[in-house]
């Protein structure tokens, strides 16, 4: 049986697979005040948030980062679909930082030492940018 995923995947598949699961099973059980300021920033940039309980917002991005990395790390899910998954979460992050206030430097793209954290999710919307047009690309032969 052939798997989904072509060799030169599994690499940046892995990493940002593992690094998602991470960051989602440790939002598991967040505490209020954490999950508080995690929410008051994601409300300030996706104001319809803010009609979600802090909880209840942390519970489900934890869900969602959760399975999402371990999409990326299955052999057996399709690189087109974990891809297509990874950029929309990462665009979303991205759009966090842009929207933000004191993440970017003034008139800049560039991270601001409190941005720094929200600036590494355009590496993972590279990666999945780069897994939908390699795989859209490979279909189109």
């Amino acid at each position: 049986m052939r798997l989904p995923i072509e060799p030169r995947h599994v690499p940046p598949r892995l990493a940002t697979g593992a690094f998602l699961l991470d960051s989602g099973m440790s939002k598991r059980g967040m505490d209020e005040q954490s999950a508080a300021y995690l929410h008051s920033m994601a409300k300030t940039a996706y104001p319809f948030l803010g009609r979600l309980r802090p909880t209840t917002f942390v519970r489900m991005l934890s869900a969602g980062e959760t399975a999402l990395g371990a999409a990326l790390l299955l052999p057996v899910v399709p690189t087109m679909v974990a891809g297509i998954g990874l950029t929309a979460f990462s665009s979303g992050l991205v759009g966090l930082y842009l929207r933000t206030p004191g993440m970017r430097r003034q008139g800049s793209l560039r991270p601001t030492q409190e941005g720094m954290p929200l600036a590494k999710d355009f590496w993972m919307l590279g990666i999945g940018l780069g897994f939908v047009v390699d795989e859209a690309r490979c279909k189109a032969r």
